[in-house]
C-alpha cells in the first residue's frame, strides 16, 4: 500500500532562530539538522526545545526514539508534544467527545475511505457533518488504543500508526502535532495483518519454562 503523501514540514525563518544577516551560518546549520536528520539527534532535540517555551526534557530524551528514527528529527518536534496530543484523542475517543475530537483535528483533512477514494476536506463544518463516516467503531476504537510506543516516523512527513491509518503532523518546528489523515483502507489492511498474524501464532508451540 502506497502511503498518501503528506506535507513537508515548513522551516520558518522565526521558527529558525531570527533571519538577521549576521545569524544566517547559525539559521543553515539548524536547517540542516532537521532536513538531513543527521547522526546526532540530541541536536535535533536542542533545536526543537529552542522553539519551545516549556520543556520536557527527560521525557524527550527517554522517548524520542521510535520505529522509524528520532521522532526531533523527522518531524520537527518532541516527543513530550506527540503523548500530549495523542493523550487527548486517546481520552476524547474514549468518553465519546466528538468537539475534543474535532479540536486535535488539522486542516485540511485528508480522509481515503475503505474503497481508497481520496477526500481533502478543507472546512471544520464539513468535518463534523462527515464525522460519523470518517470516525466509524473501528476507527474510533484505534484512537482509543493510541501510544506513543506504537507510533512510527516518516521523515519530513509525520508520525503515523497502523500502517498510516492515521498520520500526525506538525505545522511548525516545537509544536503540537494534528490529526490530518484519516486511512481507512490502511486500517482495515492493518486489521487483516493482525488478524493473519494471531492465527499464525496460534500454529506455534507454547514454549515451557
Amino acid at each position: 500500500m502506497k502511503i498518501p503523501p503528506l506535507p513537508l514540514l515548513i522551516l520558518s525563518c522565526a521558527a529558525l532562530a531570527g533571519c538577521a544577516p549576521e545569524r544566517a551560518p547559525e539559521k543553515e546549520a539548524n536547517a540542516q539538522i532537521l532536513a538531513e536528520a543527521v547522526a546526532k539527534p540530541e541536536d535535533c532535540l536542542l533545536l526543537v526545545w529552542s522553539n519551545q517555551e516549556e520543556r520536557r526534557v527527560d521525557f524527550d530524551r527517554e522517548n524520542d526514539f521510535v520505529e522509524g528514527g528520532a521522532i526531533s528529527c523527522a518531524t520537527g518536534t518532541s516527543a513530550s508534544q506527540f503523548d500530549a496530543a495523542i493523550a487527548a484523542l486517546r481520552e476524547a475517543a474514549k468518553s465519546g467527545n466528538k468537539a475534543r475530537i474535532l479540536e486535535e483535528i488539522g486542516l485540511p483533512l485528508l480522509y481515503i475511505d475503505a474503497q481508497g477514494n481520496r477526500r481533502e476536506i478543507e472546512d471544520r463544518q464539513e468535518v463534523e457533518a462527515v464525522f460519523d463516516e470518517i470516525f466509524d467503531p473501528a476507527m474510533l476504537d484505534l484512537l482509543q488504543q493510541l501510544d506513543l510506543s506504537r507510533m512510527s516516523v516518516a521523515k519530513d512527513q509525520g508520525a503515523f500508526f497502523d500502517l498510516g491509518a492515521l498520520w500526525l503532523v506538525v505545522d511548525r518546528d516545537g509544536g503540537r502535532p494534528r490529526l490530518m489523515t484519516v486511512n481507512r483502507q490502511a486500517l482495515d489492511e492493518a486489521i487483516t495483518a493482525a488478524r493473519d498474524q494471531a492465527e499464525r501464532n496460534q500454529g506455534h508451540p507454547v514454549p515451557f519454562d
